[in-house]
């Protein structure tokens, strides 16, 4: 059996298809088989107030898609095009990875893979934006 596999912790909530589920009051495990099913852990998810950031944006704009509450076809020429200017500030080999797979995930329709492309900026984006702090 292939799919994704999840580890949950106690009370752990988690958004599939636009469902909230909880886990028990046990750590739970469970797997994913259908594919291309829309997954977010909500521990993970970037509330509407935290979009603060260009990178933070681009994340909950992604997520929006991902749960549900936008439409991919009219979200996927937005999202690359933030991308896209992402990819003027982020020059460095790493981010210019993550940004390459943010953008093929996206065409494909893998809303989550994108989603975990562009989070992987924000430890980056991070740094950057202390650095250039006053």
């Amino acid at each position: 059996m292939s799919g994704l596999v999840l580890k949950l912790a106690p009370k752990e909530r988690l958004l599939i298809n636009g469902a909230v589920i909880e886990n028990g009051d046990r750590r739970g495990r469970l797997s994913i088989v259908t594919p291309d099913a829309n997954i977010l852990r909500l521990r993970d998810a970037i509330h509407p107030e935290d979009a603060t950031t260009p990178v933070r944006r681009v994340c909950y704009a992604a997520q929006l898609v991902l749960s549900g509450d936008s439409d991919p076809t009219e979200a996927r020429m937005p999202l690359l095009r933030r991308i896209e200017e992402l990819s003027q500030v982020f020059t460095d080999p790493d981010s210019r990875a993550s940004l390459a797979e943010a953008t093929d995930a996206l065409v494909r329709d893998h809303h989550y893979r994108c989603l975990k492309a562009l989070r992987s900026l924000l430890p980056r984006e991070e740094r950057l934006l202390a650095a250039h702090s006053p």
